[in-house]
């Protein structure tokens, strides 16, 4: 059991493959010099591509002995690690990116969060259960009109199970949201 005190399950972890990683940060199209918010960055999967893409990542996590590892990792990078719940989090100031694997359980909040009024962001690639993507890119989510009127929303890579260890019980896609 972790320092947490809670299982591997209780927090709802399933690691990315690092291979799948790259293949996100890849299709992101991340250039240098971004800002990039990684939220539930876990050990830093998707951080360490982002990094190698030139991005400046903010690595939020809200796991205490995780949060730690990634500060430790990412020491000598221009990554900030912010211990944070996702529906907490505040927004950068400036425009930002998000590419990103978050816990499904926070899918809905995370993504109100992002696109709420006032919300600076320019695009961003979650990692989210399938399902879910399909309900944005169908506008039946609750809010997917409203915000479809400032964001195009697309489906992008698709994940096999077997990209995340353990392998989750739900199919999993990127949901690719672009600002007009």
């Amino acid at each position: 059991m972790p320092a947490s005190g809670q299982a591997r399950g209780a927090w709802g972890w399933h690691p990315l493959d690092s291979r799948w990683a790259q293949r996100i940060v890849d299709a992101a199209g991340v250039k240098p010099g971004e800002l990039v918010l990684d939220v539930g960055a876990g050990l830093g999967a998707l951080t360490a591509p982002l990094v190698r893409a030139g991005a400046k990542v903010v690595a939020v996590e809200l796991h205490p002995g995780r949060a730690e590892k990634l500060r430790r990792r990412f020491t000598d990078a221009p990554v900030t690690v912010v211990r944070a719940d996702a529906a907490d989090l505040r927004l950068p100031a400036r425009p930002f990116r998000v590419v990103s694997s978050p816990p499904y359980g926070i899918s809905t909040a995370l993504l109100k969060r992002l696109l709420m009024p006032g919300s600076r962001l320019v695009s961003a690639d979650l990692v989210l259960q399938r399902q879910v993507v399909n309900r944005w890119i169908e506008h039946q989510a609750p809010g997917a009109n409203r915000w479809s009127r400032y964001y195009d929303l697309s489906i992008g890579i698709r994940l096999p199970r077997k990209a995340f260890t353990p392998p989750p019980h739900v199919d999993s896609a990127v949901l690719h949201i672009q600002r007009r």
